[in-house]
């Protein structure tokens, strides 16, 4: 679908339905599994990673257009896009380096068509998402559905479930 050999899945859901808390309760039970994960998250707003006062914010916006940041632990890039249209995925996926991976999760571009699990909370009033994206192919949440939908459900309660979905879904 978007030129990789590996899986890719997603969680959508409006703003404040817990995509990121999950996200942060499922990725250690598959890394405890040996999984090797790239994470792609999309943001609504401008955002930073650095930290204002620190050189490499200082550097960028003294008007570096592409920041990198390395130390023995981790490296970071930051490229300045003003004016550009919004980031595609794929574009996205294509700089992971993917040799190193066993999967990608994203959080976020929901409007994109690929698997995706969505994440639902019914006393948020919102619409299921899964009705009019058949990408979607599982949804977590906090109630269950019942018969509305005809995708597995899981509690999303109960991240050890969605791993285990994950792992065997994609036969991690």
């Amino acid at each position: 679908m978007f030129g990789i050999n590996i899986p890719m899945l997603g969680f959508v859901a409006y703003s404040g339905t817990g995509k990121t808390t999950l996200l942060k309760k499922v990725i250690p039970l598959l890394k405890a599994k040996g999984i090797r994960i790239g994470m792609i998250k999309h943001a609504h707003h401008d955002f930073d990673i650095d930290i204002p006062g620190k050189d490499s914010y200082e550097l960028r916006k003294a008007g570096a257009e592409q920041m990198l940041i390395a130390s023995s632990k981790r490296w970071a890039l930051m490229v300045e896009t003003p004016g550009q249209d919004e980031a595609q995925l794929a574009d996205l996926i294509n700089r992971l380096d993917t040799s190193h991976l066993d999967l990608i999760l994203i959080e976020g571009f929901k409007h994109v068509e690929y698997p995706k699990i969505q994440c639902h909370r019914p006393s948020l009033g919102h619409e299921l998402i899964c009705k009019d994206d058949p990408s979607i192919i599982a949804i977590a949440t906090d109630e269950p559905l019942g018969p509305k939908v005809n995708i597995p459900q899981f509690d999303l309660n109960h991240p050890e479930e969605i791993a285990k979905f994950i792992i065997d879904k994609f036969k991690l």
